[in-house]
């Protein structure tokens, strides 16, 4: 398939898994950047605090200011995307979280770095969803299921490898690297999507709604610093409850304007669904308990257990191993059984594996830490 071929075009033609492998690892590189350093600071957190002379409560804003920034700006990416085009849009995103990743490694001082965390997320936060739906744009529907396991591998091995990488790295050269790792793959990702990804078929963009262009990144990236607070201190401080309140009413207000626009940032009437409506409650759930492990796992063999942050990394290998021997297969039974019972089975397993988990301790045996890991 051409790169200057429209999706409408190509749709016509026998679906072959070869023509959408080029446009696939554009999009795969693009993910693995954003997802590698949603994990990758973790295990550099306190590499950060001696390099800086800085407490952890100002470190560990160096995860949550690219969190914030993630969330902010993923209601955008339907607009833009509408408006400007998925291509262009998608390789702009990827450019600024390369120049982000950039200055990351360039950073003096801890608040630069926090600063330009947040240009890195402001990037990233469009990768995701853009990259999803030029996917599902590009695979037929009874195909999905297999393309879908070919992206989720390096989608769920990015976090688990994320640990190994950045302590290879922290060990071996400097903290600096983490970060000037993604220059290079940033920019093979950018000539990869130049050459190969196809000109979508664009859809005329909606008047832009400005009101609720101005709520969405208030209510999500209030609610996600309140919680990120309450976390880290308490949940009755002052910085919590405003988090909170200020993100519960803009979300509140948000989605009263939604709902009144004719064409909304969201449309969140596709919530009439039950289908729709319980299928993102189950991601919720499954993205909390997977990514919450992720994180707090390197935190805990780390700060707890005393393993250095290389050894931190490839206790963590299991994850990626499950999801490389899994994903496929799974992906597969999709095209042939359907959602209902690989998600039962699934949620069952990560159900086990986290109970497991729940019991760790500092007499734990590292092989009762490796298996929960692997099934998760």
């Amino acid at each position: 398939m051409s790169a200057q071929t429209a999706t409408k075009g190509a749709s016509e033609q026998p679906f072959s898994m070869k023509a959408i492998i080029a446009p696939l690892m554009a999009v795969i590189v693009g993910m693995i950047m954003v997802i590698l350093d949603s994990t990758v600071v973790n295990v550099a957190l306190s590499g950060f605090q001696e390099n800086f002379h800085a407490s952890l409560n100002t470190v560990q804003w160096t995860f949550t200011g690219y969190t914030l920034a993630l969330s902010a700006v993923i209601p955008l990416a339907g607009w833009m995307t509408d408006k400007f085009g998925s291509k262009r849009i998608f390789l702009i995103t990827i450019t600024l979280f390369t120049i982000g990743s950039a200055l990351c490694a360039a950073a003096q001082t801890i608040e630069q770095l926090i600063i330009y965390r947040i240009i890195q997320g402001i990037g990233g936060g469009m990768v995701m969803p853009i990259g999803m739906a030029m996917i599902f744009r590009l695979a037929p529907a009874e195909k999905r299921g297999a393309v879908m396991g070919m992206l989720g591998i390096p989608m769920l091995m990015a976090p688990a490898l994320g640990p190994v990488l950045s302590g290879w790295l922290i060990e071996s050269v400097t903290w600096h690297w983490i970060f000037l790792i993604n220059v290079p793959i940033g920019i093979v990702g950018v000539l990869i999507g130049l050459k190969y990804l196809p000109i979508f078929e664009q859809n005329k963009a909606p008047a832009l709604d400005i009101l609720g262009m101005i709520l969405a990144p208030i209510a999500f990236s209030s609610l996600a610093y309140g919680v990120s607070e309450g976390g880290r201190t308490s949940w009755t401080t002052d910085n919590t409850l405003t988090g909170l309140i200020v993100g519960g009413v803009a979300l509140l207000l948000f989605i009263i304007v939604e709902l009144r626009h004719k064409q909304p940032l969201l449309e969140l009437r596709v919530f009439r669904s039950s289908d729709f409506t319980r299928g993102i409650l189950l991601t919720w759930i499954v993205q909390i308990a997977l990514f919450g492990a992720m994180i707090l796992m390197p935190v805990f063999l780390q700060q707890i257990k005393g393993y250095s942050p290389l050894d931190t990394g490839l206790i963590m290998i299991p994850q990626a191993l499950g999801s490389m021997i899994f994903m496929p297969i799974g992906g597969r039974l999709f095209d042939k059984i359907g959602a209902r019972p690989l998600a039962l089975v699934g949620l069952t397993v990560v159900a086990c594996a986290l109970l497991l988990l729940s019991q760790t301790d500092l007499d734990t045996p590292l092989g009762m830490i490796l298996l929960p890991l692997f099934m998760i």
